[in-house]
């Protein structure tokens, strides 16, 4: 259970990075996004997902996750740049905490990319002193599968939910 929070947690700040707020960040073009995230440093296995998404979800997402990383962030700063934006946060879940420094690019249309490299102190023994780079490259595939509904992310093995359940992932969050 602690390996999966702190998965959480990481994709959680990782989110935090790209997630700032609604007005923050454009709204990615509506259909089926591919996300492809790669890591070095950690036992985080390369994964790809699929999300399923429209203007009003995107918007929904982004207020959902700032009061979730408002929960487990003590830091959190989104700038817009000349090539896209930077992110720096600090989060702490299940016992670990992370400070991580993001670079977004991308048009939102039809790719973007997000570069993330995080510090790692505390929790278990593995988790002190790991530094991490994650990069998630986002492409757009096209209209989203017709069993899909806006909101729908397939993850590796085909577990699905919908982030209009973020609610349900608070829950799993140590007080």
């Amino acid at each position: 259970m602690t390996r999966k929070l702190a998965l959480l947690g990481s994709m959680l700040c990782l989110v935090a990075a790209g997630g700032a707020s609604a007005d923050d960040l454009p709204v990615r073009k509506a259909g089926l996004w591919e996300m492809k995230l790669v890591t070095s440093g950690s036992p985080v296995p390369e994964m790809t997902m699929q999300h399923c998404t429209d203007e009003t979800v995107d918007k929904q997402m982004n207020d959902n996750v700032s009061p979730m990383a408002k929960q487990i962030c003590s830091k959190q700063e989104i700038k817009k740049t000349a090539t896209g934006y930077v992110s720096d946060s600090e989060c702490s879940v299940a016992g670990v905490s992370t400070t991580s420094h993001a670079e977004i690019s991308g048009d939102f249309n039809s790719a973007y990319t997000v570069k993330t490299s995080s510090h790692a102190q505390g929790g278990a023994a593995g988790a002190a002193g790991r530094d991490t780079t994650m990069t998630l490259q986002a492409k757009w595939l096209g209209a989203c599968k017709p069993e899909q509904k806006p909101g729908d992310i397939v993850m590796p093995g085909g577990f699905k939910m919908n982030v209009r359940d973020m609610d349900k992932l608070k829950a799993l969050l140590p007080k």
